[in-house]
């Protein structure tokens, strides 16, 4: 089961998505059709992360490519249009990689409108989910801005050679991987960060006063993360007749 600051903060993100508005996302648009839209996915979240823990961090890696890729293939959340294709190109470009560096991850959160705070408080939702070997092997094996111990640690389940156990997996979070909280940070103090990318968040660099702010305060970092993603959920709506409300969420409207 997951844990209980897991749920809130979950239940919490979705509240404040749904209370937010703009010029382009209305925040009543399912008042008469839908009325109890709101109630509906919070019930729902609440009953898919109970059942299975790590769709935590796959709720949030949905929501956060669904924004973040231009023509996104992805189903929207309900207070955000579907696309009618998708682009392999956009999602190679506009999603930051495990091996990039901060200079790559700023640009492209940038490119979104999105701040160096709001990008560190974004990626603290690595605090729950996992990743493949495959993302980590270079950080655990070349990297040196990495602590020796638990670069070892890994190294048992994501063997050096490419292609033995690339699907292998490791927590993003290794001290609470099942807690929205901020150990994620913490973790980067000790340079315990699983992926390039992670570590890059501190590692001598602009976004170190952030990170260690976070790590100090649990709230701080909870308000940020809130805050951002609301702004991640205002990137480029699609509007009007834009787009389409599908009936299905697997698949395009007929």
């Amino acid at each position: 089961m997951a844990s209980s600051s897991c749920l809130s903060i979950l239940v919490l993100v979705v509240a404040l998505l749904a209370s937010s508005a703009s010029a382009q996302l209305s925040s009543t648009f399912y008042d008469t059709s839908c009325p109890k839209a709101m109630s509906t996915i919070k019930s729902a979240v609440t009953t898919a992360v109970n059942n299975e823990p790590r769709m935590g961090a796959s709720l949030l890696r949905l929501h956060f490519h669904d924004c973040f890729v231009d023509a996104s293939p992805s189903p929207a959340l309900p207070w955000r249009r579907d696309s009618t294709n998708a682009s392999k190109s956009n999602a190679n470009s506009d999603l930051p990689g495990p091996s990039f560096n901060l200079a790559n991850l700023t640009q492209l959160f940038a490119n979104k409108g999105l701040n160096v705070t709001e990008m560190v408080a974004l990626s603290g939702g690595h605090t729950i989910g996992q990743a493949q070997c495959r993302f980590f092997r270079d950080h655990i094996y070349n990297d040196t801005n990495i602590n020796s111990t638990f670069a070892s640690s890994l190294q048992g389940n994501c063997p050096q050679a490419s292609g033995s156990g690339d699907a292998n997996l490791a927590p993003l979070d290794a001290t609470s991987a099942t807690s929205f909280d901020n150990a994620y940070f913490t973790n980067l103090l000790s340079q315990k960060g699983l992926l390039h990318s992670d570590q890059e968040l501190f590692n001598g660099g602009a976004a170190d006063s952030t990170v260690q702010s976070f790590a100090s305060s649990s709230s701080a970092f909870s308000s940020a993360f809130a805050a951002a993603m609301v702004k991640m959920g205002n990137i480029s709506p699609k509007t009007g007749t834009q787009g389409q409300i599908r009936l299905a969420c697997s698949k395009v409207n007929s």
